[in-house]
């Protein structure tokens, strides 16, 4: 079966075109109709930097790894046609020790959507066709909301952070930085049981979106009081930094308890002057997060049972043919939170 198909490709810094290519469908794997995607962090690096970290487009790439779509055809037979998919973008090797072990997220050769870690780069998923490993497609119901299945992916991320910190339930939490990561970090504690979370961020607009979805209190990272979280070595069951600021990392240190547990989220570079002493002393346990394994299938379940709401935080749509556009006004962080893409 060959396809013609349209593709956002990212070329280099502010280099971005909607091109055409064919497909060559011949019954292995699972040929989607793609149908919605979501503009990521990732995808504004690259179009914004060229790069994200020290990984550059070096050739032409396809963005994008938050998609859902249509099943045209597939080898697998639970997946028929017409249905309604969302693709989870990680495709683990299956070989290494990390894939035994069904730790996949950790796979030394995973090959995830859009990304130019390696060369050739991965294409991503903002194109109109795209074949996929049939493993890829997690079905949803039809009647299922597409806006809020777009979330999976991203909250997926939020949910296996949540996991890394254990059982939730009656705690205490603390997130820092609530972009839309923390804004879902919010959503997933408080379904999994969260007595009490508070919230901070240096943006008036992120802490609002963060009490649409479930903060119980926000401080503003600048001016607020955070005095009451730091009696009796610290406040907070457990503190999730989504921000990747040192400071903010600090302050986290500073409000979880003593034996508390602090998950890193966000991204960011050397924390210079790290106070081990606190780490060591408070006995606190650090743990990072990183992307999911199953909590893809979960977060799909969670968005199609309505579990949680993430439609505060979707900020507007543009026909995939104005990619440049969507992610000009996905990059201001004044208007906008999560940026779709209709195809």
């Amino acid at each position: 079966m060959n396809i013609e198909t349209q593709s956002c490709m990212i070329k280099g810094r502010e280099d971005v075109e909607v091109i055409t290519q064919h497909l060559n469908y011949q019954g292995e794997g699972t040929l989607v109709r793609i149908t919605r995607g979501g503009i990521c962090g990732s995808d504004l690096h690259y179009y914004q930097e060229g790069k994200v970290g020290s990984y550059a487009v070096k050739m032409p790439m396809i963005l994008g790894h938050e998609v859902i779509g249509h099943v045209v055809a597939s080898d697998d037979p639970a997946l028929k046609p017409d249905q309604k998919v969302a693709i989870n973008p990680s495709k683990p090797c299956g070989d290494c020790k990390y894939c035994h072990n069904h730790e996949e997220n950790q796979c030394v050769q995973m090959r995830f959507f859009g990304s130019a870690m390696y060369f050739p780069h991965v294409d991503g998923g903002f194109t109109q066709y795209k074949i996929v490993d049939s493993a890829q497609c997690v079905p949803f119901p039809h009647e299922a909301d597409d806006t809020v299945m777009v979330f999976a992916e991203p909250l997926a991320v939020c949910i296996h952070a949540a996991n890394q910190a254990g059982d939730l339930d009656g705690k205490t939490v603390f997130i820092s930085g609530v972009g839309p990561i923390g804004c879902l970090i919010a959503a997933a504690v408080k379904a999994k049981g969260a007595r009490e979370i508070v919230c901070t961020d240096i943006s008036e607009r992120s802490l609002s979106l963060a009490r649409q979805m479930g903060a119980t209190t926000t401080v503003h990272a600048a001016s607020g009081d955070f005095t009451p979280y730091l009696a009796e070595k610290g406040y907070f069951d457990v503190a999730f930094e989504a921000s990747g600021h040192p400071a903010s990392l600090l302050r986290c240190l500073d409000v979880t308890r003593a034996r508390g547990t602090l998950v890193q989220v966000g991204m960011g570079g050397a924390v210079p002057a790290f106070p081990i002493m606190t780490l060591i002393a408070k006995e606190i346990k650090l743990v990072g997060s990183f992307r999911f394994t199953t909590e893809f299938n979960t977060a799909v379940d969670w968005l199609s049972n309505g579990i949680l709401d993430p439609l505060p935080l979707f900020s507007g749509e543009y026909a995939w043919t104005d990619v440049a556009a969507a992610l000009v006004f996905a990059g201001d962080k004044q208007q906008a939170a999560k940026v779709q893409l209709t195809f």
